[in-house]
């Protein structure tokens, strides 16, 4: 689960710390970056775990409006969202129970939050064409909840104030986590019950290299990093950049020269698109500009042995409505 998108924004959030806290050990900051990334498959879980959480509120709230229409002698509600295939069979998956179990992971002390959640699930248009829809089927329940988590779970103000309570790393890394969720509702399938695989912590052995080759030549060859940017632009004075924009070069360039397999390109235009969430609005133009010159002067001094694409780097788009974001600074 633990891709290179998340990893790149954890080393940008823990080099910024690693110079901010003062603390320079590069052991001690190593530890802490896996650690963060941990946290991220962490709330994988977690919010694989809300969905069972909600099921859990709807039939409680299914037998006491039984047990009531029993008394007044009315039609009994439909227990269909209840009886959810998929809901039912993400709450007896052995691998999320055994994780949680470790964890002491739980939605127990949020009731409240729980439970309005339900109410506006079960006032939405998505629930009442799902519980009037004569057809009754596996895809169809789980198709229910990739909606439902889309529209009720994905963006919440009040689930992100929980999560950041319970984690300083979460509300950064829900966005992406968010992702993992929607790809595993789509790939759970009926045949495999409760021993489904949820997604791994981690893809490959490769990926917890990446980070952590990536994480060091950025920390340990920073002054050599700082001189490449500095032959690109000789009246460049470092005093007049954000200082998150000379990390994100610095990171960047690391990628470039100790990770061969990356593309150049793919390395400017995944830290220009980190730049536009984590530095100022000018920042990823500039950044831009500056990696493809440096990447171009090292390839052409023998210095960087990678092949460049004749076209200038572009960053992918980013839609200009999205928050801008900072990086979470331990104290």
């Amino acid at each position: 689960m633990i891709n290179r998108e998340i990893i790149r924004i954890k080393i940008v959030q823990l080099t910024y710390a690693y110079y901010q806290n003062g603390n320079k050990n590069i052991d001690t900051a190593e530890k802490e970056l896996f650690f963060s990334l941990s946290k991220a498959y962490d709330l994988y879980n977690y919010l694989l775990s809300l969905i069972t959480a909600v099921t859990k509120e709807a039939q409680r709230r299914l037998e006491v409006a039984q047990a009531r229409a029993k008394r007044e002698g009315t039609e009994e509600p439909s227990p269909k969202f209840v009886y959810n295939r998929f809901a039912l069979q993400l709450a007896e998956n052995k691998q999320l129970n055994d994780f949680l179990s470790t964890q002491k992971l739980s939605w127990d002390d949020s009731d409240v939050f729980i439970g309005q959640l339900f109410e506006k699930i079960e006032q939405s248009d998505i629930y009442q064409e799902y519980m009037n829809n004569a057809e009754d089927n596996y895809e169809l329940d789980r198709e229910l909840w990739r909606k439902l988590y889309k529209t009720f779970i994905q963006t919440n103000e009040d689930l992100d104030s929980i999560l950041e309570d319970q984690s300083l790393y979460w509300n950064d890394d829900k966005e992406i986590v968010d992702t993992f969720v929607i790809k595993t509702i789509k790939r759970f399938n009926e045949q495999e019950g409760a021993k489904q695989e949820l997604l791994p912590e981690w893809d490959s052995e490769e990926e917890k290299d990446f980070a952590r080759k990536l994480f060091r030549s950025a920390i340990l060859n920073a002054d050599e990093y700082q001189h490449y940017m500095s032959e690109a632009s000789r009246n460049w004075d470092f005093s007049r950049l954000a200082y998150m924009d000379i990390i994100l070069m610095q990171i960047a360039i690391a990628e470039m020269m100790t990770l061969p397999n990356v593309p150049i390109n793919v390395t400017i235009n995944e830290y220009v698109e980190i730049a536009k969430f984590y530095s100022t609005s000018k920042s990823g133009g500039y950044i831009n500009g500056m990696l493809d010159a440096i990447a171009r002067n090292l390839v052409d001094t023998g210095r960087l042995m990678k092949h460049i694409d004749p076209l200038k780097s572009k960053p992918k788009s980013i839609p200009v409505e999205k928050p801008s974001r900072r990086p979470r600074i331990k104290k």
